[in-house]
């Protein structure tokens, strides 16, 4: 048994180091590090409640949307509010264009390049993939990059600057749209269909939406020109239908809101496709391998105390779980957790998630928002006030559950004497890159990693690269 370090491996930030047992070339057991610690939680300890909307923002420059709309959501159920009709729909806008963003981000920049590697240069498919997708110099990101440009003033129409905007307000949003301003946002939406349908997908959006089962998947890869139906090819080759493996379950606390519901539904999928609703209070975090001091398991009363000499601690992300259980987040998930036909087929054919299904999920999820975003500025009526407004509470204790582009965002918030009394985050990649717990149990990538073959390359094999990249981590959210 040989013990590897491997690391880093996200291409923003690389806070992240995976300890790996390998045996003959498989990897036996896998520990998966955290290695920075922040301190957002005690920053907003003993400050106004409002002051989450500034500070909140600022833990992620990537998904500072998601944290601006989870801030907004808990300071909201505090006040047992609602926000303006108007303002549930920008907002819904406005998360949904940074999570595209962040899907063809994460496509194009950080997971690809992966396949331009040498270790794959006697694949058929190693030409076009070096010549599309290698860092820097590979047309892919030429083409997607102006793209993300474009697609991001969206949240300037919306909110003025991005990201770390104030325009995320537990009535709403802070700007009105105007008719012109409608007609921008419908102008970009338009562009982004055409780069996807001409240039991701190769065919129309309406097509992508109406695959149903792996067989119509797997004849749209043969017939197909564009870029996923190419990652579809190389996914076939290399067989990451059966990489990377989740044990499930899958969560999602159900995204894009309204004062009615949401466009996807909250809930908890088993890899059998069963469907249970999410009991919230069965959420905890367990603190045993992480640098922190043991404290309450519920997120509504736990504390973030560092403890950095820990016996056995190897991590500075605490271990959440649901019913006791590690659970998976992502657009998989929150798919699966819909009921989308296609997502609940692949899962069930492979037994679980896989490197294969988690990109699938996120590119088909580009697809269903734009279309969703399309509707949404229909929906605005621009005459109507954007922003409701009313108090905080003096005392009082909520969560503001939403989901980012990489899943399940969750913040728990209580206010005593109208200060921020406890404020606890549980971040998708706190769930998916969760260490062990007091039963020894491994997070989901802990346990995806277990298994795989790195085929005598240890920690420079690519496969390595695809499970950890497939679960997107966001390293800076993870920690607080």
């Amino acid at each position: 048994m040989t013990r590897v370090i491997a690391g880093p491996f996200n291409r923003v930030e690389g806070d992240l180091e995976v300890a790996l047992d390998v045996q003959d070339g498989v990897i036996a057991r896998a520990e998966v590090t955290t290695t920075l610690y922040r301190g957002f939680e005690q920053l907003l300890s003993g400050r106004p409640g409002l002051d989450a909307l500034v500070i909140a923002p600022r833990i992620c420059g990537i998904c500072s949307v998601s944290q601006s709309i989870a801030a907004a959501t808990a300071l909201r159920n505090l006040a047992g509010g609602h926000a303006a009709p108007n303002g549930y729909i920008a907002a819904n806008i406005a998360h949904a264009a940074e999570n595209i963003a962040d899907h063809l981000t994460h496509f194009y920049l950080f997971f690809m390049p992966d396949f331009a590697r040498a270790e794959y240069a006697g694949r058929s498919w190693f030409g076009h993939a070096a010549t599309r997708f290698k860092a820097v110099s590979g047309s892919g990101s030429a083409a997607f990059l102006p793209r993300r440009r474009r697609l991001l003033e969206v949240m300037g129409i919306i909110a003025g600057k991005w990201p770390h905007s104030l325009a995320f307000q537990p009535g709403g949003t802070t700007r009105a749209i105007d008719v012109g301003e409608r007609v921008q946002l419908a102008a970009i939406l338009g562009e982004l269909q055409v780069f996807l349908e001409e240039t991701v997908f190769g065919v129309s959006l309406d097509e992508i939406l109406a695959m149903e089962t792996p067989a119509e998947l797997s004849s749209y890869a043969e017939r197909a020109r564009g870029d996923f139906p190419f990652f579809l090819t190389i996914a076939a080759d290399l067989g990451l239908e059966s990489m990377g493996r989740g044990p499930g379950p899958l969560l999602s606390f159900g995204a894009y809101h309204d004062a009615n519901g949401a466009f996807f539904e909250r809930g908890v999928a088993s890899a059998d496709g069963a469907l249970a609703p999410l009991d919230v209070a069965a959420i905890s975090e367990d603190a045993t391998c992480a640098w922190f001091a043991p404290t309450s398991t519920d997120p509504a009363l736990a504390e973030t105390l560092p403890e950095a000499e820990k016996e056995n601690a190897y991590s500075w992300a605490k271990a959440p779980r649901l019913s006791g259980r590690p659970s998976e987040v992502g657009a998989a998930a929150r798919l699966a957790v819909s009921g989308h036909p296609l997502i609940a087929a692949l899962i069930a054919e492979g037994g679980g998630t896989s490197v294969r299904t988690r990109i699938v999920a996120r590119l088909l999820e580009a697809a269903i928002l734009v279309h969703a975003c399309q509707g949404w500025c229909r929906q605005l009526r621009l005459k109507e006030e954007f922003c409701a407004h009313f108090a905080l509470p003096d005392d009082a204790a909520a969560a503001g559950l939403v989901e980012a582009a990489r899943g399940a965002l969750g913040h728990w918030v209580g206010l005593s004497e109208g200060r921020i009394s406890h404020y606890q985050i549980i971040a998708p990649t706190t769930w998916n890159f969760s260490p062990r717990d007091a039963a020894g149990v491994p997070g989901p990538l802990e346990s995806a990693l277990a298994g795989l073959d790195t085929g005598g390359l240890g920690a420079k094999s690519a496969a390595l690269q695809h499970v950890i990249r497939s679960f997107d981590p966001c390293m800076v959210c993870t920690a607080h």
